[in-house]
């Protein structure tokens, strides 16, 4: 006898598949009613003062809400890509208000938003004008010979080259998720920039625009970057701490400002597809960089899933570098969550705050 198969058989949907399908769509819906728009969000940011300006480089000083207790303070080199607005993203996950809770004295160098006018600055402009401008400002105003340098991506690698041309004026180097050795970066940014015919990009466009770095970050995950995230966005919608967390990361990614020109085409070719910095063979404003020449105390910073920079790419410092004293360290994170998380808060700024404060009194 054969058997019947009616609809019902065939059409056994689960019921929880039903509902879920229902409520997101009613949470896409509802999304306008129940987020802020971009402008409206506030980061809460640590106060701060602007100790120095020049063109259009800010150097910020965070306030300390606590008594200050280390002689030495501690000047950020934020990176060239997005906004510093990471290293103070939220007040629990802010890694410039926990060096503050411990006790140092904060610095960190915004770079502004380059115009046509910047096309033609350099590594030399950045490294041996703004950066050595702000080290010197911060150490007349604290009456110290050195300073602690932190430099995050980009701004690892312009801390560490500087490091290497003004050793004394630096007390400590602590380079977090640095770009070193482009030709071992394996993420999807070191194979396009292996690639790219910079001279003629440059020639053609100018300063690099914000569109363009919209479009690296889209193929570095273009599942999770452009589809995934947004479906577990609207699955959280009624998560008020989800909703925040992802809106202010948002926030932080479309406030991309352009790359001056001259010094993005260095940055590929001397960087990425040369890869001479690594070789000690770079030469920055007619000066060679070597980095036998960082004998200060050195702290190198790398996560085991970083998509922006490769742990093969930053590694090569640790061993490069003349100093003795050096720490490597190497986190069960991503390039963002080494220094913007809660694992970041619990593990990567005590470790860091600790290995400070032995070498911030010496």
């Amino acid at each position: 006898m054969k058997k019947v198969l009616t609809m019902e058989n065939e059409l056994k949907i689960d019921p929880k598949i039903i509902s879920e399908f229902f409520k997101f769509n009613k949470n896409i819906i509802e999304a306008p009613n129940m987020v802020p728009a971009p402008n409206e969000i506030n980061l809460e940011m640590t106060p701060y003062d602007i100790a120095y300006a020049e063109d259009k480089v800010r150097l910020l000083h965070f306030n300390s809400p606590t008594q200050k207790q280390h002689k030495i303070p501690i000047v950020i080199s934020y990176a060239l890509i997005n906004r510093y607005h990471i290293l103070d993203i939220h007040p629990q996950k802010s890694w410039v208000r926990n060096l503050l809770t411990q006790g140092f004295d904060v610095y960190m160098i915004d770079w502004g938003t380059p115009t046509k006018i910047d096309k033609y600055l350099s590594f030399d402009d950045y490294v041996n004008g703004y950066i050595d401008n702000c080290v010197d400002f911060v150490r007349n105003e604290a009456s110290v010979e050195n300073v602690s340098l932190q430099g995050y991506c980009t701004g690892g690698t312009m801390a560490t080259i500087y490091a290497a041309l003004h050793p004394n004026k630096i007390k400590n180097l602590i380079a977090t998720a640095p770009v070193i050795d482009g030709k071992r970066d394996t993420t999807v940014v070191g194979n396009l920039a292996k690639h790219m015919d910079v001279n003629k990009m440059v020639e053609t466009i100018g300063n690099m625009p914000p569109e363009f770095m919209y479009y690296v970050f889209s193929v570095l995950k273009p599942f999770e970057q452009g589809i995934e995230k947004y479906i577990n966005f609207f699955r959280n919608i009624e998560d008020k701490n989800y909703v925040d967390n992802f809106l202010r990361i948002e926030k932080w990614l479309n406030e991309t400002p352009p790359i001056p020109g001259e010094l993005f085409k260095q940055w590929i070719r001397d960087i990425y597809q040369d890869s001479v910095l690594i070789q000690n063979k770079m030469y920055v404003g007619n000066k060679l960089v070597s980095l036998r020449n960082i004998t200060m105390p050195v702290f190198t910073q790398v996560a085991v899933g970083d998509h922006l920079v490769s742990p093969e790419c930053s590694m090569p410092l640790h061993y490069a570098v003349g100093t003795e004293d050096k720490t490597l360290r190497i986190y069960p994170t991503g390039h963002v969550g080494m220094i913007a998380s809660s694992f970041s808060q619990k593990v990567v700024l005590p470790e860091l705050g600790q290995w400070l404060k032995e070498r911030s009194e010496k």
